[in-house]
């Protein structure tokens, strides 16, 4: 038999290569390949063969018909945590959620876990960056110290297999983080890709086969990405990611992937000095810092998963006296901004190449719908013409490339939420459907954006907007 060559890894994206090389064609990354250490299989993993070689067993087959169950949930107690999960953790399951340092995944799982044990359900924080010591002054700043949860300070991942499996099975297990683990059967430092796939591998492996819920605290890098392999995201039935900042007291839980639930599924919570508590009316805590109607300033109704949010988009454009235009933009796409400011001037009839372009979703709120479309052009018109929009009115709507504002889906529930905090008007697509009342709003449809130009124009002080 010929002899097996050597393999590299990529240590920031796990790309495999079977020979070195100096830049990794995967993600770019210089000097980032590893040697791949060979080790011996596990014994009982196959049964050989007459040749030598580890037999497979024979499995049965299923058809699609049959019988199908819900899968059971654990309801943690925290409404908005549940939300995202999909309605509570399934047994089995693993979770993966990620988030800048400090930005409150530790204590989130603390809470839930607090809220679980207090319920009589078995749960166990395997901690591998704090101390036990840590964790409890945490435990006990948050008021949760007399809740049962079992705690460890631990990193070897066979260890903490061999400890889960004494006594009663838990029902949540909590790893923070899948970083410092590291397990034996693996030839290579802790926090390395190797390392993380398989000790990420070996804890999935358990949870699968005891029925536990798994969670997994992962690390995220400068970009926002977590970090480690992306292998491990396809691994797991769930990607959380913890979004926030540091000037504002909430934080948003955001569901990236989730095989139980609905993707793309939010949940709010505010940071206080007892923890995060839930926001159970998200547009309200977006909305309350809104100044006095004044120009650039737009509210958008829009979708987070299947809950409605409304936010306000801030817009100024100003002359520049640079050579190049800047373009600064916070909380939506940079690209999506451009494709805007292309539109306005090649069908509104504006001239926006000699001003700079400043662009802010109030609150800190990340946008990622094309939704927005129209309510980004309504803030941007308005400051370059000086005029003030209806206070009382929202926008949405997506912008094509022609200047054609086109209908976007979940519309009766933006209108319910704009009528439900007292806005009196909605600015929406003339195409779609035909929503009735528009839950008591009065509706102004546009179906070009020349029409959303020449309506804001009529408002503004002076005339010219060029």
């Amino acid at each position: 038999m010929a002899k097996r060559g050597p393999t590299y890894h990529c240590q920031a994206c796990g790309a495999v290569y079977h020979r070195w090389q100096g830049k990794c064609d995967a993600c770019g990354t210089w000097s980032s390949l590893v040697e791949d250490v060979q080790v011996a299989p596990v014994p009982g993993g196959g049964r050989p063969s007459s040749n030598g070689r580890a037999r497979g067993r024979v499995f049965a087959l299923e058809t699609l018909k049959g019988e199908t169950q819900d899968a059971p949930r654990i309801i943690s107690g925290i409404g908005e945590l549940d939300r995202v999960t999909g309605g509570g953790f399934v047994p089995g399951s693993v979770l993966l959620i990620g988030g800048d340092p400090g930005i409150g995944k530790s204590t989130l799982l603390m809470q839930a876990c607090a809220a679980l044990a207090n319920s009589g359900r078995r749960v166990v924080y395997v901690s591998g960056e704090e101390s036990t010591g840590q964790v409890r002054l945490r435990a006990e700043r948050m008021g949760l110290a007399e809740a049962p949860v079992e705690l460890a300070a631990e990193t070897n991942v066979e260890d903490i297999v061999a400890t889960l499996g004494q006594g009663q099975r838990p029902a949540l297990v909590v790893i923070d983080s899948i970083q410092t683990m590291w397990s034996g059967e693996v030839e290579s430092a802790p926090g390395t890709v190797t390392q993380v796939r398989g000790s990420a591998q070996a804890l999935i492996r358990y949870a699968k086969t005891s029925g536990v819920c798994l969670i997994l605290v992962g690390h995220v890098t400068k970009d926002g990405q977590i970090a480690g392999p992306r292998v491990v995201e396809h691994m797991v039935d769930a990607v959380l990611s913890f979004e926030g900042e540091g000037a504002h007291a909430f934080r948003v839980l955001r569901g990236q992937k989730n095989r139980f639930g609905p993707t793309d599924e939010i949940g709010v919570f505010e940071m206080t000095g007892k923890g995060l508590s839930e926001v159970t009316n998200p547009s309200a805590l977006f909305l309350s810092g809104r100044d006095q109607p004044a120009p650039g300033a737009a509210v958008f109704a829009g979708i987070e998963g299947t809950r409605p949010v409304l936010v306000e988009i801030q817009a100024l454009v100003a002359p520049t006296a640079l050579g190049t235009p800047r373009r600064a933009v916070v909380g939506w796409e940079n690209s999506r901004l451009a494709m805007v400011l292309a539109v306005l001037e090649t069908h509104g009839g504006l001239r926006l190449g000699q001003h700079d372009v400043y662009l802010n979703v109030a609150g800190g709120l990340r946008v990622n719908e094309p939704a927005a479309d129209v309510a980004v052009a309504a803030a941007l018109v308005s400051s370059l013409s000086g005029a003030t929009l209806p206070p009382h009115g929202v926008y949405f709507g997506e912008i094509a490339l022609s200047g054609a504002i086109r209908p976007v889906s979940v519309t009766p529930a933006r209108l319910r939420e704009a009528a439900k905090l007292g806005f009196e008007a909605a600015l929406m697509p003339a195409g779609g459907a035909d929503h009735g009342d528009g839950g008591g709003l009065n509706l102004r449809r546009f179906g070009h954006v020349t029409e959303l130009v020449a309506d804001i124009a009529a408002r503004a002080p002076r005339r010219d907007v060029k």
